[in-house]
């Protein structure tokens, strides 16, 4: 490192200088209750119909 390279720094480290709490990573988590989402094909074999319908066998 040069010495106009170590001057910036130096120069950013005195003007940008913040004091935050440390966050630990466990407090990173969030954590939201919410209830399962409801069956797209409303309990359906949409697998089998659509072989059937498209097979020629569905009535």
């Amino acid at each position: 490192m040069d010495a106009r390279e170590q001057t910036d720094r130096h120069d950013l480290e005195r003007r940008v200088h913040v004091d935050l709490p440390r966050v630990a990573p466990d407090d990173l988590v969030t954590t939201q209750a919410v209830e399962p989402a409801r069956d797209p094909q409303g309990g359906r074999d949409t697998e089998t119909e659509f072989m059937l319908r498209n097979g020629g066998f569905w009535p």
